[in-house]
């Protein structure tokens, strides 16, 4: 008689985990396939995120899909794919405590092969493996063994959310600038009610990294459950532990390897003491917990006022000037607060201690002291005075960090190419302060990005797959040399506007769409990549203004009209006149004006040429159709009814004169609020760096002439950088 065989079963764990790996990897395929959508790709990157979020225990599951597309992209040589899954994978690696150390040595190493491909790719595989490097713990207890510092996730929100402490200072500020000719009264209530979300509090952060901390820590030596509640029931004395953690990941990332049993050996003194503390029974193992990455704090506003970002900026500058300074003199404190016991223990020196002590706070002003800060009217000398006294400081004995940029502002622009050259006059104009006055670039790194929103109707592009309105040219160059800023980013252009009567047939009291802070927390995270465009300086000289000729910048278009054929043009862009149209007008075709140029040619050699030409509007555009021109060069376009007189230039310098007795109007990036009417003639050349001309055009002392040689190794053109996922890829 046979043996009634039972087939073998799989375990349970296993099955689970093929399962979800299946679901992942389908997930991962939709994302990279040719044929999806660019809004359903940024759809679906957001999904995937949220999954992990709902479900930590499938980061594991999401990680090894996305090492073994990696590996397999680098031996198909699939480089478009590169840049959606390295993102990807180190966004998840980020919120992620339950990776296994031999995968996190897994990651490293395919990062560490990406390097030898070309730019982009193995500048932000470089970042990323430094990152993966800060979070491993090694040489690791056990292959196996879920353990990392959490370093990237306790900087991540120690940093976005300001959250005190003197191991690690950084700050991090996201200021949102609306534009309000695209943002409407309902449009800019919906949005910032979406972005400015009610945060948690600063005591919940500090619970929620400590949480996090001692998980990545620990492993499945830490029973979250009872960490949570055991961390709810400290109250405010959470902050004590907070600042132990601190300390310990900071310190294990400076000793490297030989900290490693001293860190570990930390975090379980620190876990055993928070539940004991709390009446929790600190020897109980069971699952983790989920410890979801808070969005940044955003300030947003609608940019009505021109000095509005400049003033931010100062503002954050004084404020992390002012925190520094109370950092240092609370770290002098504890250092009193130590000699002071020491000296007690042994019975002597008291009164001397204290005098010192008392001589200490005096020489603090801090101590008692609010934040320097403004929000009225000031004069600009008045604010770097300011500045410059609350960063110097009165003397102590201890000076400021010299390390420059050590935080960040994170600078959002919202609106259409308008908004871009309203951003690039401001930029232009802190440059120049900056030149005279070195202090915020100090003590502030500045990142610019863009999120493109028009209130024009959209209409398919044939050079994009997203829908670009006329407005949105930047955008649209934005997304062709970036297929993954297209994806998450472009996509946002046709939807934001949708938001105001989305919200309207919605309840005040339902939760907001945490959608768009999603996608822009991923984007401020991820886009590190800037693309340079050129700015472009312009003379306009006025008829009947005496004195200098207006300087203005722009970064996309100049249009120039002649109002007395301002009909003829419109018709002219409607459609091309006939031949026989083309023969009656051809007396009265437009106005004759004169223009000097550079060529520009393949040699880069200068070629000054001049001509006439009859025109009756000249469009000049910065933003050249195919990105692999480049951003360094002007197309001239000038509008005539007779195709003969209709030109087309490459130039890098023009300068456009009227010859009749007339004049011209000349409209900056599209904007109507920065119109000049009445202009005879215009100069327009690549915008100098500040810092470049004060440095060639300084007097400079004998002991000083070796300084004025660093002007020939600085930047002559000065470049709006914006920031993408994968900058421009040459």
């Amino acid at each position: 008689m046979n043996k009634k065989t039972t087939p073998w079963n799989p375990p349970v764990a296993d099955s689970m985990s093929s399962a979800v790996e299946a679901s992942m990897y389908n997930s991962i395929q939709a994302i990279l396939r040719q044929a999806a959508s660019s809004c359903n790709k940024g759809m679906l990157r957001w999904t995937l995120h949220k999954k992990v979020e709902t479900h930590p225990s499938n980061s594991v599951s999401l990680v090894r899909v996305l090492v073994k597309e990696l590996e397999k992209v680098e031996r198909l040589d699939y480089k478009m794919h590169v840049i959606p899954l390295l993102h990807t994978l180190n966004y998840v690696i980020i919120q992620s405590s339950h990776i296994p150390c031999n995968l996190f040595q897994r990651v490293y190493e395919c990062f560490k092969r990406l390097l030898t491909l070309p730019e982009p790719y193995c500048t932000i595989a470089l970042r990323y493996m430094r990152g993966i490097k800060m979070e491993q713990i090694t040489p690791a207890p056990s292959p196996t063994i879920t353990s990392s510092t959490g370093a990237l996730y306790q900087r991540r929100v120690i940093a976005e959310q300001s959250l005190r402490n003197i191991h690690f200072p950084h700050q991090e500020k996201v200021f949102v600038f609306a534009d309000p000719a695209v943002f409407s009264g309902s449009l800019w209530q919906a949005v910032r009610a979406d972005l400015v979300l009610a945060g948690p509090q600063s005591d919940t952060l500090a619970r929620r990294v400590l949480l996090h901390t001692l998980q990545a820590g620990l492993g499945k030596a830490c029973h979250g459950p009872i960490l949570t509640q055991a961390l709810e029931d400290l109250g405010e004395d959470v902050e004590k532990y907070f600042q132990e953690v601190v300390l310990a990941v900071e310190q294990s990332i400076e000793n490297g390897e030989a900290g490693r049993d001293q860190y570990l050996t930390r975090l379980q003194h620190i876990y055993r003491d928070i539940p004991t503390s709390a009446n929790q029974d600190p020897k109980a193992c069971g699952s983790l917990s989920n410890t979801p990455l808070p969005s940044p704090e955003i300030h947003f506003h609608l940019w009505t006022n021109e000095e509005e970002l400049w003033n931010e900026l100062v503002n954050f500058t004084l404020n992390v000037s002012t925190s520094e300074r109370n950092s240092m003199y609370q770290e002098e404190e504890e250092e009193d607060v130590s000699k002071r016991v020491s000296l007690l223990s042994v019975d002597s020196g008291i009164e001397k201690d204290l005098s010192d002590m008392e001589e200490r706070e005096q020489r603090n002003p801090f101590t008692r002291s609010r934040s320097p800060c403004f929000r009225g009217r000031m004069k600009p000398e008045d604010k770097m005075a300011l500045v410059q006294e609350n960063i110097k400081g009165p003397t102590c004995s201890t000076p400021l960090p010299k390390e420059e940029g050590n935080h960040t502002a994170r600078i959002v622009m919202m609106g259409d190419d308008r908004v871009l050259g309203r951003l690039a006059k401001a930029y232009h104009s802190i440059r120049k302060r900056e030149a005279k006055h070195l202090i915020l670039t100090k003590r502030v790194n500045l990142q610019i990005y863009y999120i493109p929103v028009t209130d024009e109707p959209i209409v398919n592009s044939p050079e994009s797959t997203s829908q670009v309105g006329d407005r949105l040219s930047l955008a649209s160059f934005l997304g062709r040399v970036d297929p993954w800023y297209e994806s998450n980013i472009n996509s946002l252009g046709a939807m934001i506007p949708k938001l105001a009567g989305t919200q309207s047939r919605h309840s005040r009291s339902s939760e907001p769409n945490h959608f768009l802070v999603d996608v822009l927390s991923y984007y401020l995270r991820c886009g590190l990549q800037p693309v340079h465009f050129t700015l472009y300086s312009v003379k306009i000289s006025v008829s009947g203004q005496t004195g200098s000729p207006v300087n203005e910048v722009f970064v996309s278009h100049l249009d120039a009209e002649f109002p007395e054929f301002k009909t003829l043009r419109e018709n002219l862009k409607q459609e091309r006149s006939s031949l026989r149209r083309t023969r009656k007008t051809h007396g009265t075709c437009g106005a004759v004006v004169s223009m000097n140029y550079t060529k520009v040619s393949l040699s880069k050699q200068e070629v000054v040429q001049g001509m006439s030409v009859m025109t009756c509007g000249v469009v000049i555009s910065a933003i050249s159709p195919n990105e692999t021109e480049g951003l360094d060069s002007l197309t001239v376009h000038f509008d005539s009814t007779n195709p003969r007189c209709c030109t087309e230039i490459r130039t890098q310098n023009i300068k456009i004169r009227i010859l009749e007795d007339k004049t011209f109007t000349v409209c900056l990036d599209k904007d109507g609020r920065r119109k000049y009417t009445h202009v005879q003639s215009i100069e327009i050349s690549p915008c100098l760096d500040p810092g470049y001309c004060l440095q060639t055009s300084s007097k400079f002392s004998v002991g000083e002439e070796r300084e004025a040689g660093l002007s020939k190794y600085m930047c002559k053109i000065l470049p709006l950088p914006i920031n993408t996922f994968a900058g421009i890829n040459h």
